[in-house]
């Protein structure tokens, strides 16, 4: 990583503190799927549709997602694929950890 400016540091922070609450993290995974509005990422998440709407507003401002406004609706999607990539890289690391874990852990489980 290269020298980054503090103004650009904060920027990068504050992006990853919107993707490190749970919630938002559950809302885009179902917008993975396809778009929805408030009120059916609320039912498909058990939420209200007051909190729905303060966490897809603010991953608006991020641009991680985009809003279309269809008749009285409004829809929400997925508006930076890169997010999906960092997702499964993080992902992908946990998994890595986790097993180098479980191999440690079967390690001594063979010596008892």
């Amino acid at each position: 990583m290269k020298h980054m400016p503090a103004e650009v540091i904060d920027q990068v922070a504050a992006y990853f503190q919107v993707l490190a609450e749970p919630t938002r993290l559950r809302l885009l995974n179902l917008l993975r799927e396809r778009e929805y509005n408030v009120g059916e990422l609320a039912q498909a998440c058990g939420y209200t549709s007051a909190n729905v709407s303060r966490h897809l507003s603010l991953m608006t401002k991020h641009g991680i997602v985009a809003r279309e406004e269809r008749g009285t609706s409004v829809y929400f999607r997925i508006a930076d694929e890169r997010v999906d990539e960092l997702c499964e890289l993080v992902c992908g690391s946990i998994a890595s950890r986790m097993q180098a874990a479980s191999a440690v852990h079967d390690a001594f489980k063979a010596l008892i």
